[in-house]
């Protein structure tokens, strides 16, 4: 989604993306028999692939593949508690985009400046994640503060963080981490 320069049909795919999740997913966690809502976070994460084949990831995927590798974890559970955190960094060049994404998941973010609209986003992914019960942190998945500088250095050595919107110091990644606890 945060491809720099945007591409127009990227876009259009991430954001419906979003916006299937943001209806579907709760759903779907709810009642696993719901087929509805199971075929819609299918293509959901359908048109989610083509849109990150076409931008790549960023720090979310980076970051998550050092937790799930370091300590066994599952990636979706590891991205989900990172995204919020990563996104809070984004938001530094981002603002505008993660504002469009708050619109994507039924925020209305009328009136709301970009800052605005992007921490919009942001308390609209923490609210996502707590209804269909991602832990509330890195602390709930065991994962240790005293791993973060070694966690840090192989995902910056990530290539999926080559493509995120801003690059992070070590310092910086390693500061996420600590956010995320």
């Amino acid at each position: 989604m945060f491809l720099l320069p945007p591409r127009p049909i990227t876009d259009a795919c991430a954001l419906k993306a979003v916006t299937m999740i943001a209806e579907n997913l709760p759903l779907a966690v709810e009642d696993g028999s719901n087929a509805k809502a199971r075929e819609a976070m299918a293509y959901a994460q359908f048109l989610a692939g083509m849109a990150f084949n076409n931008a790549s990831l960023g720090y979310v995927h980076a970051m998550a593949h050092q937790l799930g590798g370091f300590y066994n974890l599952p990636h979706g559970v590891c991205n989900a508690v990172l995204l919020p955190h990563v996104q809070v960094f984004n938001s530094k060049v981002a603002a505008a985009r993660l504002r469009d994404c708050a619109a994507a998941m039924g925020v209305n973010v009328t009136g709301k400046n970009d800052a605005e609209g992007a921490e919009a986003c942001i308390n609209a992914i923490r609210e996502l994640a707590k209804k269909v019960d991602i832990p509330a942190g890195l602390r709930d998945l065991n994962v240790k503060e005293e791993d973060f500088a070694v966690l840090a250095t192989n995902a910056l050595k990530d290539a999926c963080g080559f493509t995120n919107p801003i690059q992070a110091t070590h310092e910086e990644i390693v500061a996420i981490y600590r956010a995320a606890m």
